[in-house]
Formats: C-alpha cells, structure tokens, sequence
C-alpha cells in the first residue's frame, strides 16, 4: 500500500542565526515534534531579515510541502518583518487584528501597548491566531504556513497549540543497529547493496565519537513496519562475518 508523505520545511528567519550570534535552538525540536506526528521534514532554509530573501523563500517552500514552518522575525523591532513578508508572500493584506490585541491586553495595560508592540499583533487577513501562553503575542497560520516565535520556549508553546490543526500521517517505524565500532569503510559496500534491495526503507550509517571511541550506527527508517525489520535482519546479517577486523575506516 502507498503511503502519501506529509512533509514539511522550515524557514529560519533572522540574521543573528546567520551571523552566530544567536544558536539556533528550534530546528532540532520541530524535527522531532512534527516527526512524531507522522510529518516528515524535508528542508531547512536560513535567511536573513530582508524582504526579498523572506519572500523568495516562503514562496518556494511553501508550494513544495505541506506545510511551511517559520521562526523569528515577528517582534516588536523595525527588522521584524515577517508577518508583512507572508502577507506579501500571499498577496492579502495585513493589519492590526483585534483578536492579537484582546490576547495582548492579557499582559500589557493599554498605556503599555505602545506602537511597537501593536506590530506584533499585525496579522495577514484571513489568518488564524496561534496562542503564546507565555508573552501573549501570537503567532498564526495562514493557509500551509504556520509563523511562530524565535525564542524556543515561545515557540514551543505556539507550537503545542497549533498541532492539533495539522494533518498528521504514518509515523517512521525506526530500527537502529550498533556497528560496534565497525570502521564504515569495511560494511559500506555490502550495506550499499542491502540498501538496493529493500528500497521502500531508507537506510543511513551515522558515525559519532564517544568517549574518545568511534561508534558507528545503522539506521533503518519507514513507514511498514515487516520492510523495516527486513531490512534491518539483513544488516544485522551482513555485520556478522564482517566483525573483528579491525581495519581503519
């Protein structure tokens, strides 16, 4: 049976990523969360705080995936231009949303709700409002492109609130098998041909150093459970011989 993906990118928004100054911190953590979702994420993008780049940008990816998801660029500071950038993105217009007020007032007194925090809660029309439980500046979502907050526990939370509107599919059924400190460069060829033979699975080697050790480990991911464990029983299969030698990668 064929499965029809629901994918999804990212676009990271804000030239404190590009520059260094600020590490990214959500990328990982959507991966994760949307992946549990059965939402396979297939791209990242990072630009910096320019219109052309954001809007460039958002129109590629969000014709190539389901959904699109952003990060930063959505505060009260004059290089905060993302809600205008989709907007534009989008062709509909953009304006200070009543709704994004009302939450705000939660936490800013009308003296407090100065100019530049009115500009978070500009809103392309037609969008629904995402909760910040946190701040009380929403994001929203607008056809397949969901805008959330760069600040990770803000956007976490946003997250956590717009998941129940996503579509969700099969979740990646995923077997690890520990090479043991196998160099790859002795199981790489009969992994390559184990891998054409079961091509409903995607297979990985991962190496990593722990310890001071090199450790290897092959990762069998898809969304039928019997070719995954196929799959896997054959790697496992082709290691055996190929253990104790201890050649160098």
């Amino acid at each position: 049976m064929t499965v029809t993906a629901i994918t999804a990118a990212i676009l990271v928004i804000g030239d404190e990523i590009l520059s260094g100054r600020t590490k990214d911190k959500n990328i990982g953590y959507i991966a994760e969360y949307i992946g549990a979702l059965g939402i396979d994420l297939r791209e990242v993008r990072i630009v910096p705080d320019d219109e052309e780049e954001i809007v460039a940008a958002l129109n590629a990816l969000r014709t190539r995936y389901t959904y699109l998801f952003t990060t930063g660029g959505i505060g009260p500071t004059h290089d905060d231009i993302t809600a205008d950038c989709v907007a534009k993105a989008l062709g509909v217009g953009i304006d200070i949303d009543e709704r994004a007020v009302a939450m705000m007032r939660e936490r800013y007194s009308a003296q407090e709700l100065n100019e530049a925090r009115l500009r978070m809660a500009r809103i392309p029309f037609g969008a629904e409002l995402i909760q910040n439980p946190i701040s009380r500046a929403p994001g929203f979502m607008i056809d397949n492109v969901i805008v959330m907050a760069g600040v990770p526990a803000i956007m976490q939370a946003m997250l956590d609130d717009v998941a129940p509107r996503l579509r969700t599919g099969v979740r990646m059924v995923i077997e690890t098998i520990d090479a043991h400190g196998m160099p790859e460069g002795i199981y790489a060829g009969p992994l390559a041909i184990v891998a054409k033979a079961h091509p409903t699975v995607s297979v990985g080697s991962y190496p990593s150093l722990v310890d001071g050790r090199f450790r290897n480990q092959i990762v069998v991911r898809g969304r039928d459970a019997d070719a995954v464990s196929a799959c896997a029983a054959a790697i496992q299969e082709l290691l055996v011989p190929l253990r104790g030698d201890g050649a160098p990668a």
